[in-house]
């Protein structure tokens, strides 16, 4: 893994995108004597952010669909209510 400092990023950024396209290596941006940040390529924040966030909101769609469901409560079916609504005879 690489390490640049910040004011380096700013005045190579081409050069350092350039680079971090073709080794597809995360770059590690440095302010002072410490590590702030990281640059990673597109295929890595996908595989790790993105795909993730998709995930986790399937999960909560699907436990709020199974929190919807309510066991039955009579002997009547769903269909039949929606016949009876719409007025057709049971």
């Amino acid at each position: 893994m690489k390490t640049i400092n910040a004011l380096n990023l700013r005045n190579n950024l081409g050069k350092v995108l350039q680079e971090l396209e073709e080794t597809n290596e995360p770059v590690l941006v440095s302010k002072g004597r410490k590590i702030r940040a990281v640059l990673v390529g597109i295929d890595d924040f996908q595989k790790r952010f993105v795909d993730k966030q998709a995930e986790e909101d399937k999960e909560r769609w699907l436990k709020s669909i199974l929190n919807l469901r309510a066991p039955r409560t009579g002997s009547i079916s769903s269909l039949d209510v929606l016949r009876d609504l719409r007025g057709y005879k049971l």
